[in-house]
């Protein structure tokens, strides 16, 4: 099932905004909402790959063609990585923009990125500057875990050590089209495997600060533990895949220090607060617990590695790999 709407007729656009989606409509209207929004920016069409959700396409997701190219695709329900691959093959743009359905860009997010594309070129991939939702606790422990990620990975030259494909875009002359950019027998952790995949061809994202994406998690903290536990389980086959090509990606104890020390100073803020961080602890340890439960079972040593991965990515309330 393919529909496709364009309301420029024969236009190539500069952009496409690849979004793969599994029962996530509600979600997925407030992100091409904030993607109507965009003023002053590059000529950009919209991806929908539907992985296999459960009921039709809802016509409140197909009136945004009358706003932007729509194209949505439809398939059997395959994955994250695998729906992200089949946007690649039918899009059109020079630039591919990957945002999750829980997403939306911020004013003026698509024509910093534009901006920055212009002024680097010799720059291959971008990660666009991320936050999250601060209404709710939930909300405020993605942001405080977003904002310590991204300010202890940036690198002097202004790459980043971090990659996460809320907000990720990669010139398409990188990329192989047909045989797409993501490893589709990896449920989970496809982020952490392309970072690297780019570390070792001797790449890092340019870290775009002024292009800016809110991860608006619609997850109460009971559904998030529950996907982290998933997330811990599925991770394993990304991390093994990485140990096995020698890439390091790790952060050392140092390092992890630094962050824990700058999260206690920054849940101070009134904005944030101390739950926040618990919450946010919380859910690390149930990750990594489940990931190491899973690594036991199967015999395979637990390596601890840092990307810019996220369990609270993915699709916005039924996790993709729930029928897995």
């Amino acid at each position: 099932m393919t529909i496709t709407s364009n309301v420029i007729p024969n236009a190539i656009p500069a952009l496409s905004v690849i979004i793969a989606v599994y029962n996530d409509w509600l979600p997925l209207e407030q992100c091409l909402h904030s993607l109507s929004d965009q003023a002053a920016g590059p000529s950009f069409e919209v991806i929908v790959v539907d992985d296999g959700s459960e009921g039709a396409v809802p016509e409140f997701i197909l009136k945004w063609s009358r706003s932007f190219p729509l194209t949505v695709v439809g398939q059997i329900h395959a994955g994250i990585p695998a729906a992200r691959n089949r946007g690649i093959k039918v899009s059109q743009g020079s630039l591919l923009l990957f945002v999750d359905s829980d997403c939306r860009l911020q004013a003026g997010c698509l024509a910093s990125l534009d901006a920055a594309l212009t002024n680097n070129p010799m720059s291959s991939c971008f990660q666009l500057r991320l936050i999250g939702e601060i209404s709710t606790l939930v909300g405020r422990a993605e942001d405080l875990r977003l904002k310590i990620l991204q300010d202890h990975l940036l690198q002097a030259n202004g790459c980043i050590r971090y990659l996460n494909t809320s907000g990720f875009a990669i010139r398409r002359t990188r990329v192989n089209c047909e045989e797409g950019l993501f490893d589709a027998t990896v449920l989970r952790g496809e982020d952490t495997l392309l970072l690297a995949n780019l570390i070792q061809g001797g790449d890092l994202p340019l870290f775009v600060s002024t292009a800016v994406v809110q991860h608006a998690i619609p997850l109460t903290l009971m559904e998030c533990l529950r996907k982290d536990a998933r997330s811990g389980r599925l991770e394993a086959r990304a991390y093994n895949i990485i140990v096995a090509r020698g890439v390091k990606i790790r952060v050392n104890y140092r390092e992890r220090l630094a962050m824990l020390v700058s999260m206690w100073r920054a849940s101070g803020e009134r904005s944030i607060g101390r739950p926040a961080l618990l919450v946010l602890l919380v859910r690390q340890l149930v990750e990594r617990a489940f990931s190491v439960a899973h690594s036991c079972r199967r015999g395979r040593p637990i390596r601890t590695t840092q990307s810019g991965n996220s369990s609270t990515k993915g699709y916005a309330r039924r996790s993709h790999d729930a029928k897995k």
